[in-house]
């Protein structure tokens, strides 16, 4: 996606300001499986259907919430984060993360994406602070709140 006038240069005037909410996607079985086999984390809840079914108060398996917090930095990048004219961005960090709603399996998920403040640390690199909403369709709340770090380099 692309924000009209947004650049390395005009960032202060985007703090403050949504950039943009980015595509729903789904969090299935197979994505929920996957980052079980990276992780290690087998945890029933999110791995073993048929238990969840039977005994978790969700009615099935739930997303990892690491995974969901996984999800921040594409769908940050599907609103269109890193300006046309940077070279790079980079995850620098993370401060506040909640997590409010479980993900379902095979619940829709998108990200809302306000920027909160840019720092210039020289030499052509920002520090942009993001502010993260994951939203779960049909669901009142979001999944996690989360304030995020980038750094952004501009092109040479």
């Amino acid at each position: 996606m692309s924000i009209p006038g947004y650049s390395m240069q005009s960032l202060g005037n985007f703090v403050g300001r949504e950039l943009g909410v980015s595509e729903w996607i789904v969090v299935d079985q197979a994505r929920i499986n996957a980052f079980a086999e990276c992780t290690g984390d087998h945890q029933w809840i999110h791995v073993d259907v048929e238990r969840a079914r039977r005994e978790s108060p969700f009615g099935g398996t739930i997303a990892h919430g690491y995974l969901t917090l996984s999800l921040l930095a594409a769908l940050s990048m599907d609103v269109g984060l890193v300006p046309p004219d940077a070279s790079a961005g980079l995850n620098y960090g993370l401060d506040k993360v909640r997590f409010l709603t479980p993900v379902k399996a095979g619940a829709r998920v998108r990200n809302r994406v306000t920027l909160l403040g840019v720092e210039d640390k020289g030499g052509g690199r920002v520090i942009a602070r993001m502010a993260n909403t994951l939203e779960i369709e049909g669901e009142d709340k979001p999944a996690l709140l989360a304030e995020s770090l980038a750094m952004l380099v501009a092109a040479r």
